[in-house]
């Protein structure tokens, strides 16, 4: 004990000692408009071939020899900074990039020398920059950050138009998303049409789907981390806009100029509103209707150089009401997320910085059906309490250190029932509320062993522990129960944890081209059961339980990586292979009923492999990317299919989309979109009988045909005025046609019966639905 001591002293006095000549400099990275923090900003040293990125928060800390130093700071969309700083002491600056827009307006340019994709040891990670998205043609008019998201390469969407997505052969339950660190359970308005993310409202997007940070978990594929704008510290600022379907209002300024913002953000759908003065009320329909809206809110508040706190929350609503007058019927079925975060930053001191985040969100479906006297109510839902601290330490220029633990208590609510008939109440007891602890603590270390070498090194223990009260039964073959073990409020029904070691390193070949490989071992405890292929607001998020084990996955990834023309053009050229293990899927003739739905779950495997091509182009007047994926994704559950292997409903073979943007000219910007993708698997007929003179079908192995491909052109152009006097306000146009050819993409196929079998004219038929032909739209944006 006394020779540990012994040693532990006499390393904190070396390490004293060769600090002695060192200083650090460290700070903030912010938009010099708007006071905003930038995230992921670089920082670099141009003859010592050093730098830092800034964090989450646009902190930035380097510790440096005591000398003459010129700094570069740069990130997308601003000017690049040149700095020259005499090291002498410790020194705290804040550095303020300018935006190019406030240069030239609506034309980026980008005047460095791009080489974050070359110099860093993360893989498959990509920031969407807000702007990128909001030039693109979109669907109905609504800017939509999922769906571009979708246009990347190892990214597949869940079906026509729809917001929901599949990455490297996971479900949509293994995308861990989150807004202000809060998890978003139920991404989708209008059934998945559009998702809950208003444009407006955000700062930043991160997609990373290949070798995860230690610092996230209890997902097996990818993280969306976004981030909501904080608001305008210098000047109120307005933001609106009117859609096809919906419209939106936002504003954000200082509270105190240069110590606390605010910003709030609106949108809703109107279609409910224009339609219902051409429905009479003497319809059987009136009353009838369908809407959604989001609200942001966020409010940040520095208190001193060295603590902000911030403040920030979500509501969304989707309403759908049906009434029929005529069979004295009416239903009303809502759904919608909460999040509310609460988030201190602190910094220790130059090289020390903590962010303590509490966050609570909460998703609910509800469904109010009414007929005559007969009353009949459905609802379902997940609520999460969350506390975390997360650390980023800032050693040396070769080491940036992170670590944290994190803490959840879950609870779910899947499927409760009841009802009234007059003062008849039917209230059977089929809650089947679960509830769950899960903790984890992690370490990761961004470690430049050399120039050409570097390693990411991360290590992520978590627990997950289901408890009381709840109700374990015990069945017969029959499905009567049989037992029952009673554990009370608190008590632990079942445990798992286990270790995720993450690891990816780089070797820089040359200046422009590197070589990157990763190893992640994920974990994950909570699961979606659905029937459908995307999250439906009827989708239920269930625990690991005794009969539910966690999901496992190891996903190994290699790429290439190489700049061209001084960083106009970004490729990339990646391979993965990726095991899970505990899939879940409904067993065969599965019906829904009243029971703890994990008591029809089958289990098994599943394993997804492929590689992905990626070319950017980031300079000059047309910009844009080109992403491709040739993939493979398996399913293979003892009790389904006889055991055999058979496509993922999320297997496509060949995934391409071209995305591009010209600027015409000061006016005009003009963008196209085209996505092509191998037909989904899926099951079909392949016998047709009769069984006591009913028609009967009997169906292929799971997924053995393939819809016909899909692929669409989307265009648009933005057109914004050039007024010859000034004025207070600034807006644009944006024109857009979704499905220029108007193709008809498969939705799903039925079967059609003409004649009668009796005259033995009986003919069934193969149909297919499609949603959307040709749609054109037309958005007003202003800012004020």
């Amino acid at each position: 004990m006394r020779k540990g001591f012994f040693l532990f002293v006499v390393c904190l006095t070396a390490t004293g000692l060769l600090a002695q000549d060192k200083f650090t400099l460290n700070g903030y990275i912010k938009d010099s408009l708007s006071g905003e923090t930038l995230i992921g900003a670089n920082l670099s040293l141009r003859a010592v071939g050093k730098g830092i990125v800034s964090n989450q928060y646009g902190f930035y800390s380097i510790t440096l020899s005591k000398g003459i130093y010129q700094l570069s700071c740069s990130f997308i969309g601003y000017q690049t900074k040149e700095i020259d700083i005499d090291l002498t002491d410790n020194h705290q600056q804040n550095i303020l990039l300018l935006p190019n827009t406030a240069i030239i307006n609506n034309v980026i340019v980008i005047g460095r020398k791009r080489d974050n994709n070359i110099k860093t040891a993360q893989m498959g990670k990509f920031e969407l920059s807000v702007n990128t998205a909001k030039a693109l043609p979109a669907f109905l008019g609504e800017v939509d950050i999922l769906k571009t998201l979708q246009l990347l390469p190892g990214v597949r969407n869940a079906g026509e138009g729809n917001a929901g997505f599949y990455v490297r052969g996971g479900g949509p339950d293994q995308n861990l998303i989150m807004l202000d660190d809060a998890v978003v359970y139920n991404t989708g308005h209008l059934f998945g049409f559009f998702s809950i993310f208003n444009s407006d409202a955000i700062k930043n997007v991160t997609l990373i789907k290949g070798g995860i940070p230690a610092q996230y978990g209890g997902r097996l594929s990818s993280v969306v981390d976004i981030a909501m704008k904080e608001g305008n510290q210098n000047k109120t600022q307005i933001d609106a806009g009117i859609g096809l379907i919906a419209s939106r209002f936002s504003i954000q300024g200082p509270l105190k100029k240069n110590k606390a913002s605010y910003m709030v953000s609106a949108r809703r759908t109107y279609v409910d509103a224009l339609a219902k003065p051409f429905i009479k009320k003497t319809s059987d329909y009136y009353g009838s209707g369908y809407y959604f809206y989001d609200l942001n809110a966020k409010m940040n508040y520095q208190f001193s150089e060295k603590d902000r706190l911030y403040l920030s929350g979500y509501l969304g609503r989707d309403k759908f009401n049906f009434n029929n007058a005529r069979r004295s019927f009416s239903t009303e079925i809502a759904w919608g997320n909460s999040t509310a975060t609460l988030r201190w930053n602190h910094i220790f001191n130059k090289k020390l910085f903590a962010n303590t985040t509490l966050v609570y969100n909460d998703y609910k479906f509800t469904l109010d059906g009414r007929q005559n006297n007969f009353r009949l109510n459905l609802s379902s839902g997940i609520k999460d309490l969350n506390a975390k601290t997360d650390i980023d330490f800032y050693p040396s220029p070769e080491h940036k250190m992170k670590f944290g633990a994190q803490y959840t208590f879950h609870t779910f609510l899947p499927n409760v029932l009841s009802g009234n008939q007059d003062s008849v109440v039917f209230a059977p007891n089929n809650s089947t509320k679960k509830y769950a602890n899960e903790y984890a603590l992690y370490l990761q270390d961004d470690w430049e062993l050399t120039n050409k070498l570097k390693l990411n090194l991360g290590l992520r223990y978590s627990r997950f522990q289901q408890v009381g009260r709840y109700t374990f039964y015990q069945r017969d073959t029959n499905g009567n129960k049989t037992d029952s073990t009673v554990y009370g409020s608190g008590k632990t029904v079942q445990a798992y944890g286990g270790l995720e070691p993450r690891a990816t390193l780089r070797y820089a070949l040359t200046d422009n081209e590197s070589f990157k490989a990763a190893v992640t071992r994920n974990l994950q405890y909570i699961h979606l059961v659905t029937n459908a292929g995307s999250t439906l607001p009827t989708d239920l998020w269930v625990p690991s339980t005794i009969r539910v084990k966690p999901q496992i996955s190891w996903q190994y990834a290699l790429g290439y990586f190489r700049n061209f023309k001084e960083g106009m053009f970004e490729t990339s050229v990646e391979a993965y292979y990726k095991t899970m293990e505990n899939q879940i899927e409904y067993k065969e003739g599965y019906t829904p009923s009243l029971k703890d739905p994990e008591e029809d779950f089958v289990f098994g495997k599943g394993w997804s492999y492929g590689t992905e091509l990626f070319i950017n182009k980031v300079k000059g007047r047309f910009t844009g990317w080109i992403g491709y994926t040739l993939s493979w994704t398996w399913r293979k559950f003892s009790e389904l299919n006889d055991g055999l292997k058979y496509p993922s409903r999320y297997d496509r073979r060949n995934d391409l989309s071209i995305v591009g943007s010209y600027e015409l000219s000061g006016k005009w910007k003009l963008s196209s979109i085209f996505v092509y993708g191998t037909g989904n698997a899926t099951s079909l007929p392949e016998r047709f009988y009769f069984v006591s003179g009913v028609l009967t079908q009997e169906y292929s192995r799971i997924n053995a045909y393939r819809m016909n491909a899909y692929h669409r052109l989307d265009i648009a152009a933005t057109y914004t005025p050039k007024p010859k006097k000034q004025r207070k306000y600034t807006g644009n146009w944006v024109f857009s046609i979704y499905n220029l050819y108007s193709r008809l993409n498969p939705y799903f196929v039925y079967y059609d019966q003409e004649g009668s079998a009796a005259a033995g004219t009986l003919k069934v038929t193969a149909k297919q639905v499609s949603l959307f032909p040709i749609i054109p739209s037309v958005t007003w944006n202003v800012k004020l």
